[in-house]
């Protein structure tokens, strides 16, 4: 009997050691078009996104009353074709531009975006996992919400996450490189965000995402009106005036395992840089299945 119990420690101890630590972790809620999740996962991802515009909307040339919101709702797809590659869609989803002033409602679909990643680098010892990819994005959306401009977008970029136990550290940075630098700007994004594992049922998360604008565009969407910021993650207006603006926001939420295949999340996040363009806050829900 003894023996028998001193095997079944062992056996434990062993499935202790031998347990994945990214088996706790999380994928990240906010900024899902750019913020990737370094794991290689198949995957549907469906979310929603409540983004409230700013009271006024303050540009080069002077300000204009807005508020309102805009409202997107998408499914991203992700298929792991082996342990280290997967192909994923970001981009897709019904657009509700439903400012309160001054621009009119309009209602269409978002440009198109997919491309790959690889895991390059998965270290369970050290609790490290890097992984570089790319998507491209098609302009096939409806220009009533502002999409289907330029002639494509590429975004190269590169996520990673390190653990410490139940603490876990993801982080990601790209660049977003249009086709046609007059019609777009390039931007370089970046995100941050740290959660712990109390339990599968609430696992809290705080998270920054910012967009620094490399180039400036001809602004064709909103004809003469000299743009002096961009709209995040969901439009490239082409600003005039954005060339070396930062966007920034802070925010946090958090996540529950319905099951071991089957996550939930929501995040808040706020604009806190100047200028804050047409980023006033944003609600993001989210569900993950696995399979």
């Amino acid at each position: 009997m003894a023996a028998a119990v001193l095997a079944a420690s062992a056996t434990a101890a062993f499935s202790a050691q031998t347990e994945n630590w990214l088996d706790n972790t999380i994928s990240p809620v906010s900024n899902p078009i750019f913020f990737e999740d370094p794991k290689i996962n198949s995957e549907v991802h469906a979310l929603y996104m409540f983004h409230s515009l700013p009271d006024t909307f303050k540009f080069a040339g002077g300000s204009v009353p807005l508020g309102g919101q805009v409202q997107v709702m998408a499914v991203q797809l992700r298929y792991a074709i082996n342990d280290k590659l997967a192909v994923i869609a970001t981009k897709d989803g019904y657009i509700q531009f439903q400012p309160d002033k001054t621009l009119g409602h309009a209602y269409g679909w978002a440009d198109l975006s997919a491309g790959l990643k690889y895991k390059l680098i998965d270290d369970q010892k050290n609790q490290f996992i890097l992984t570089p990819g790319f998507t491209f994005t098609v302009p096939t959306g409806s220009t009533a919400t502002m999409q289907g401009d330029g002639s494509g977008e590429w975004n190269v970029f590169v996520s990673a996450e390190k653990g410490f136990d139940n603490l876990h550290i993801t982080g990601n940075v790209g660049f977003r490189v249009p086709n046609n630098f007059s019609d777009q700007t390039a931007q370089a994004h970046y995100s941050i965000q740290a959660d712990y594992y109390t339990c599968q049922w609430f696992i809290p998360f705080v998270v920054a995402n910012g967009y620094t604008i490399l180039s400036s565009g001809n602004d064709k969407l909103l004809g003469a009106v000299p743009l002096n910021s961009e709209m995040y993650d969901l439009i490239n207006f082409g600003a005039t005036d954005a060339a070396g603006s930062t966007q920034f926001t802070v925010g946090g939420g958090f996540r529950t395992r319905i099951t071991k295949d089957l996550d939930a999340g929501v995040a808040y996040e706020a604009g806190v840089a100047s200028p804050k363009g047409i980023f006033d806050s944003r609600i993001t829900a989210d569900i993950v299945w696995r399979f």
